[in-house]
């Protein structure tokens, strides 16, 4: 089968990652498989040049540019392609002009998060596409009520396909790895070290984490925070340590290739999102068999199970981030039974061969529910 992915780019984040994990095993299945990106192809678009997958920016200019949609609209032609799927609201209709009247059997979309706070000209947009789409991914159920309920989907259209990783590239943690990361801190053996990865952003609320950690600090000393990932919250981060008096536990890693190894020196995995889709990086901590504290938005509660896989709790509420953090951290046998818990589960449900095995009925056409959606 002849399938084009079309993004904005493939520059480090959860959408870009999953879909290069996807290409990659669409590819090992004998697919013949490229990616188009509207912007730049992206720093992470040398995996897929490595295994001869095309990956192409079309290097859009602001507003509507004929010659990048000319472009991508030559690369399609050229695919053969079969299967056209877009990623996200601009990918979305602008692929979708780009490919009309060239005979793509099915077009499927996917939208990556939540549809809270989106831009009314790009969903305007967005909604005229659809009447040239066959089906509409959200990747999780609590992303599909909210589109359907502001209007922004047709039910009869919509899917639900989570995402899925590679769990062969995870290996739970380890005593080897917590010591190789005290090291690399500098941190004495005995302490807990207690991990966060996403873009420092007002999303991911870290400056919500830090306030909680200086709580939980009060009381757990030996305490340390790892955040990875980087960000325009950064300065701001590191001023809210100091000014928490945690400076010297909160450690700021920024971007880093080796995001496996890390999470399996970690005691203790935290998500404080605001908001979110269906987190890659809450899988990832389930398949280092990690126990998770994560905040109670879009897909979460998908991924962790209150009391059986970690601990849920409300947005924007540093006490009760920093109470269950406590509570999981002063009974290390339940936290490793939530850890080992959260890897059974992701083992069943979050794989990517799952969620590769979803799309592919879709790209063959069957729509019927009961197949490609989440039962919980």
């Amino acid at each position: 089968m002849n399938i084009t992915h079309v993004v904005e780019n493939l520059n480090r984040g959860g959408l870009e990652r999953m879909v290069i994990e996807l290409v990659k095993l669409q590819h090992r299945q004998g697919h013949r498989c490229q990616v188009v990106c509207l912007f730049e192809p992206g720093s992470q678009a040398h995996e897929l040049d490595a295994l001869g997958i095309p990956v192409t920016g079309c290097h859009k200019r602001r507003g509507l540019d004929l010659r990048a949609l000319a472009r991508a609209r030559q690369l399609i032609r050229r695919h053969d392609t079969e299967v056209l799927h877009t990623h996200n609201a601009v990918a979305h209709y602008l692929g979708v002009l780009a490919s009309t009247r060239l005979g793509v059997r099915r077009v499927i979309n996917t939208r990556h998060g939540m549809s809270l706070n989106q831009r009314a000209r790009r969903e305007w947009l967005y909604r005229r596409a659809l009447a040239c789409t066959d089906t509409v991914v959200t990747v999780c159920e609590a992303a599909r009520r909210d589109a359907i309920k502001l209007g922004l989907l047709p039910w009869p259209k919509t899917r639900v396909v989570p995402n899925g990783i590679a769990l062969d590239g995870f290996a739970p943690a380890s005593p080897a790895m917590r010591g190789q990361l005290h090291r690399m801190l500098g941190l004495a053996p005995e302490r807990m070290l207690i991990g966060n990865v996403g873009r420092l952003n007002w999303a991911k609320d870290q400056v919500g984490l830090i306030r909680a950690f200086g709580r939980l600090h009060a009381q757990r000393p030996d305490a340390a925070l790892v955040l990875i990932g980087d960000g325009e919250l950064r300065a701001e981060l590191q001023r809210e340590a100091t000014r928490e008096g945690v400076g010297d536990s909160v450690f700021l890693l920024g971007d880093r290739t080796d995001v496996h190894e890390l999470l399996q020196g970690l005691d203790l995995f935290v998500l404080s999102s605001l908001s979110e889709g269906y987190s890659i990086a809450l899988l990832e901590a389930c398949a280092v068999a990690l126990p998770i504290v994560a905040t109670d938005v879009g897909g979460n509660a998908e991924i962790v199970h209150d009391r059986h896989t970690g601990r849920l709790v409300p947005p924007g509420d540093p006490p009760a981030l920093a109470e269950a953090m406590l509570a999981l951290l002063r009974e290390p046998q339940c936290a490793s039974a939530c850890g080992r818990a959260a890897r059974a589960w992701v083992e069943q449900h979050g794989s990517l061969e799952t969620m590769a095995g979803r799309y592919a009925l879709l790209y063959h056409g069957v729509t019927d529910r009961s197949p490609c959606d989440y039962a919980y």
